[in-house]
């Protein structure tokens, strides 16, 4: 019992030694201003860790020496000696020397047609035919009057011869000769109107019979045979358009004038060939005739024409061609192609191969050019290599490669497929 009371005693200090517990206790957060604090911190350690990195690799690169950069594959090609034509290129068009349409000089029906559409004719060739009946009728007309009025004419000028005896015999008067005289005149000029009135019918007989005016290809029939056709018809009856020789009209820049007139004055013929519309084929071969007399302000541009025999009939009316002009011929010229000329800093230059698979950049004069090749006045020897083919990412002194010709390659292309094809039989055995 004493033990039961003691521990009745012993229990209610423990209770009150022992501290009451509440809630917990609220976090203290730091200001935001430290935290933003910490971020600038973190991203300035950053950026002094890349600055030491960007700072060491360059030294430790310095400390390594430069690296070897890989040669650069290229296309090389020989300067070269030969003759360079100067030829200038302008865009024409097939223009005949005649185009005639063939009109009526006459009223009246048709009544026959001559020729086949699309036939070749002379000039001369009968082509159409004008019923001629009512300008027969008016020629013998105009006959029959020009007889009547011959014969009155006759007889004024038998009683002139008889009043002229009479007047010198004094028989009649001076005054009445006279008045014999001046219708004798007037006879005369009667008959003269009535000749003309019968060679304007003989004419129109003449004009009833139509033939070709030039020689040359005739169209398509534009009237028919039973239609009236009048004089002044648009249409007309048939366009005869000459086609040997023919001519092609093309244009150059006005640059070029002064080059083609001194060889003109120097009596130099000119030849021109025409080529299709792609400048894939050659078409027809001719001369330079002639070319205009003013220079269009609008375009910069003249007009000159050249002709062509067109035996074969080549070239048709109206046609789209590439005309080029050999001007001069420039002989024994130092060539190279055009794509190794470069234009740049140094002015005109090219990559020269040098035989320890370097290049070097030479200046050089350049001359003419054509499609191919350009002339090179100073600055490369015959023999000499360029590069033509990735000079855009060379440099003084880079290192190159040539690849080999794709015909060498080639040389041993053969024999791989023919193992393939042992291999697979190898394998199809067992």
């Amino acid at each position: 019992m004493d033990d039961r009371a003691a521990k009745s005693e012993v229990l209610p200090r423990e209770r009150e030694v022992e501290p009451a517990r509440g809630p917990p206790a609220p976090r203290v957060r730091p200001p935001p201003g430290a935290r933003r604090n910490r971020w600038l911190l973190a991203l300035l350690l950053l950026l002094i860790v890349v600055g030491i990195a960007f700072w060491w690799r360059p030294w430790s690169q310095a400390q390594r020496g430069p690296r070897a950069e890989p040669p650069q594959a290229v296309g090389e090609a020989p300067v070269t000696r030969g003759d360079l034509p100067i030829v200038l290129n302008g865009l024409g068009t097939v223009t005949p020397l005649a185009t005639v349409t063939v009109q009526t000089q006459i009223n009246g029906t048709l009544v026959d047609v001559g020729f086949r559409e699309g036939q070749m004719v002379k000039k001369g060739d009968f082509l159409a035919q004008i019923d001629p009946r009512p300008y027969q009728v008016a020629l013998e007309q105009a006959q029959g009057t020009l007889a009547k009025d011959q014969a009155l004419l006759k007889q004024a000028q038998a009683d002139l011869v008889r009043f002229q005896t009479l007047n010198r015999q004094d028989s009649i008067a001076r005054q009445q000769v006279d008045d014999q005289m001046y219708l004798v005149r007037q006879d005369q000029g009667i008959v003269q109107s009535d000749q003309a009135a019968v060679d304007v019918q003989k004419l129109n007989l003449v004009y009833c019979h139509i033939t070709a005016p030039v020689d040359g290809r005739v169209g398509l029939r534009l009237v028919d045979p039973g239609n009236y056709v009048q004089t002044g018809s648009a249409t007309g009856l048939v366009v005869i358009t000459k086609l040997q020789p023919i001519s092609v009209i093309f244009t150059l820049p006005e640059d070029d004038l002064g080059q083609i007139q001194k060889r003109l004055r120097a009596g130099a013929t000119l030849p021109v060939t025409a080529w299709d519309r792609s400048n894939s084929e050659q078409i027809a071969t001719g001369k330079l005739e002639t070319i205009d007399n003013v220079v269009d302000v609008s375009t910069g541009t003249f007009k000159l024409r050249a002709t062509f025999a067109n035996t074969d009939d080549a070239l048709f009316p109206s046609q789209f061609v590439n005309a080029r002009l050999l001007v001069d011929t420039v002989t024994g010229a130092t060539l190279v192609p055009n794509a190794a000329v470069q234009t740049g800093a140094p002015g005109t230059y090219v990559y020269l191969a040098n035989p320890d698979n370097t290049v070097s950049v030479r200046k050089v004069k350049t001359g003419p050019t054509d499609g191919t090749n350009t002339v090179i006045q100073s600055g490369l020897n015959p023999g000499d290599k360029v590069v033509v083919d990735g000079a855009d990412r060379l440099r003084d002194g880079a290192k190159v490669t040539v690849p080999k010709p794709a015909a060498a390659q080639g040389a041993q292309s053969p024999q791989t497929p023919h193992r393939h094809r042992q291999g697979q039989g190898s394998s199809g055995g067992e």
